[in-house]
């Protein structure tokens, strides 16, 4: 049997306020290229198929599409609810859908039902294990004292390995294919993942695993792998520019009669790239090394003397898929660091210099003003003016 192991669509996401949707269609179709050009059986998503919890009606139309194109494509589709999805919502018509080969395994207590599907060598079980917060899903698992991920997820897995024993000992052995949605250790974090560590310790040891052919992994979004049968296969898009450096990709597994047999990574297409750009304006807009980045997304970090006026839309003429930007003090110049600036000057010049930078330079009435204030602010830190005392002694 081949399976095609991919995670975290998060359809419905946006990029620093842009929306994704068309990228997010782009790479699905990509997928059900992929289920169709090698001939995968079975497609596996372990959570986060949509991006909130009340997906907008857009979010499910692209969804839809997706889940069809790869229908089409000759795979039966097997999918887990993440942290970022509604386990109801992402599960509603799982009974009338599981009939059109789409099994959405959302509910808590269905971990030790898994959906067969069956080849030339018999039958593989995949179980669905979806986000398990803990403090809404100990009890459900009969373990009320439980706070931290692990000691659910070893609840969880104890039933899985209880049917895997109950279906051995009632015949052949059934091959076995595990999707969870955890944070496992020795795994890393890219930054753009939301923390699942409300209720306990968020993180999972990948032995906990143990006793399944393959474990399909979803939450972290980059392609790692904790072991021949244990990895993530990451989000099929970038979803923050710590992720640049990232090629997204899926695994294509294959099961023989034994079990396990080999493991290959193909690489999804580009949709569109990201970079992050430093310089000036002026820099930026006329720099040949810059000439890569006009059809990426773009995050721009600005070294301008002085910050410049209206640069997200002067820099949008040469890349228009500009979504972030910063002005930054160029480090090497002391004229502009705080400290440089007010060092031997006098409270009067420091005001004065102020005043000249926010709107233009004081005259000469504004600074007798100011030197008042000073001399005032500076009698109040000492205790009262000899007046103010001559008049407390007279009124005593």
């Amino acid at each position: 049997m081949r399976i095609l192991h991919t995670s975290d669509w998060h359809i419905g996401r946006t990029f620093h306020g842009v929306d994704l949707l068309a990228d997010q269609a782009r790479v699905l179709d990509a997928v059900a290229a992929l289920v169709a050009a090698n001939a995968v059986d079975v497609v596996v998503v372990p959570g986060d198929v949509y991006d909130r919890a009340v997906p907008s009606a857009d979010a499910v139309a692209v969804c839809n599409r997706g889940f069809e194109a790869i229908r089409a494509a000759g795979a039966v589709i097997v999918a887990t609810s993440g942290n970022h999805d509604s386990p109801v919502r992402l599960g509603a018509g799982a009974v009338f859908a599981a009939a059109g080969g789409l099994h959405l395994m959302t509910r808590v207590s269905e971990v030790d039902r898994p959906v067969i599907v069956t080849d030339e060598f018999g039958p593989v079980a995949f179980y669905g294990i979806p986000y398990l917060e803990p403090e809404t899903t100990r009890a459900e698992l009969g373990v009320p004292t439980a706070r931290s991920h692990a000691a659910i997820l070893d609840a969880a897995m104890d039933r899985v390995r209880a049917d895997l024993a109950a279906r051995a000992a009632g015949g052949v052995p059934p091959r076995s294919v595990l999707l969870a949605h955890a944070f496992v250790v020795g795994a890393e974090a890219t930054g753009s993942e939301r923390s699942i560590s409300v209720g306990g310790v968020e993180t999972v040891s990948a032995s906990a695993f143990d006793g399944v052919d393959y474990v399909a992994l979803g939450h972290l979004h980059s392609p790692q792998t904790l072991g021949e049968g244990v990895r993530y296969s990451g989000s099929p898009l970038p979803y923050s520019f710590g992720e640049r450096s990232h090629r997204k990709a899926v695994w294509i597994v294959d099961l023989d009669e034994s079990g396990l047999s080999a493991v290959q990574r193909h690489d999804l297409p580009v949709v569109r790239g990201l970079s992050q750009l430093t310089g000036t304006v002026e820099e930026l807009l006329g720099g040949d090394e810059f000439e890569h980045a006009t059809e990426d997304y773009v995050s721009a970090v600005l070294t301008d003397p002085v910050r410049p006026l209206d640069a997200m839309r002067t820099l949008r003429a040469r890349f228009p898929h500009l979504v972030h930007l910063e002005w930054t003090r160029p480090e090497g110049d002391s004229d502009l660091r705080y400290r440089e600036k007010v060092r031997g000057r006098t409270d009067l010049e420091i005001a004065t210099s102020f005043l000249t930078d926010m709107r233009s330079e004081p005259t000469e009435n504004e600074l007798r003003w100011t030197e008042k204030a000073f001399g005032a602010a500076v009698r109040e830190t000492d205790g009262p003016d000899r007046d103010d005392a001559d008049a407390v002694e007279r009124i005593a």
